[in-house]
């Protein structure tokens, strides 16, 4: 369930961030990067997610947060 959630989460970073995306192992790769990203920048800030759609935000703010930081450092 875990790689279902990040490799969802980061196709729609790579759809949201108007990029072309990173292939199926990348998408997967920044979702689970970002998942963990995620949770534990929120869970610093005190907010809890609740059941997979709430982890599916978390994964999704995490794997923006991760392609923006990627982008950041390839310039």
């Amino acid at each position: 369930m875990f790689l279902v959630i990040g490799g969802l989460a980061g196709w729609c970073a790579g759809l949201i961030s108007k990029g072309s995306g990173f292939g199926l192992a990348g998408n997967v790769i920044v979702g689970i990067v970002g998942a963990f990203l995620g949770s534990l920048c929120f869970g610093a800030l005190g907010i809890v997610a609740y059941g997979a759609i709430g982890r599916f935000v978390f994964s999704i703010v995490g794997a923006l947060l991760f392609v923006w930081l990627l982008r950041f450092v390839r310039k």
